[in-house]
């Protein structure tokens, strides 16, 4: 399920119907860095040492204050998007990103994303200025699963457009690099773009 949903972070049980907490914190930790948060009952230190030792990233005890609970999210969320793209923040130009809160701007202004929209924008903003494959972006937003779903992204670089581009139609941010995929444009060369020195198809 997590291959193919990938989520920004998971809170789990030790305790689990069909198998041990620390055996699923070690297969995630074969092939993901998602950071996880151990909520329990056990409150001795043997679980708290084998569920870090595991690779867990934080363990909260039962019962919890809900405000710590957030607070130890939004901490794990912050370091691991430091540890992606080393600033909790991404910008390029008018647009910014902010990681830890999962917002969104353009121009000061935020912007409503779905958690897609979001991961799929963010994907471009760590890539800025470097053309992605379709099947790059696939794999890395939607998984393995999704590579061939070229018609599925291109709704999805649609309806970003709508929301980042003055014209959607002839988009400066975003643009289509026809046959191969797309590119984020860096702010400069945006600029350039948007001042009729540069001419391209979206």
């Amino acid at each position: 399920m997590c291959v193919s949903v990938k989520p920004e972070l998971i809170l789990l049980e030790l305790s689990l119907s069909d198998m041990q907490g620390i055996d699923v914190i070690k297969a995630l930790r074969e092939w993901s860095t998602v950071p996880i948060i151990i909520i329990s009952t056990f409150t001795d230190n043997e679980h708290v040492i084998s569920s870090l030792n595991a690779g867990a990233n934080d363990y909260v005890f039962k019962p919890f204050n809900a405000d710590v609970l957030l607070a130890r999210i939004n901490s794990a969320l912050r370091s691991a998007a430091i540890h992606e793209t080393s600033e909790p923040e991404l910008v390029n130009g008018p647009l910014r990103m902010d990681l830890v809160r999962h917002e969104v701007f353009l121009d000061h202004e935020i912007l409503a994303f779905t958690p897609k929209e979001y991961n799929l924008l963010r994907y471009f903003m760590i890539h800025r200025g470097k053309m992605l494959s379709h099947r790059e972006i696939l794999k890395a937003v939607w998984g393995d699963a999704h590579t061939e779903d070229t018609q599925y992204l291109r709704v999805f670089i649609g309806q970003i457009r709508e929301k980042i581009e003055k014209n959607p139609s002839v988009p400066i941010h975003i643009v289509t690099e026809s046959g191969i995929g797309y590119r984020m444009e860096i702010a400069e060369i945006a600029d350039l773009h948007k001042q009729g020195l540069f001419r391209f198809t979206g």
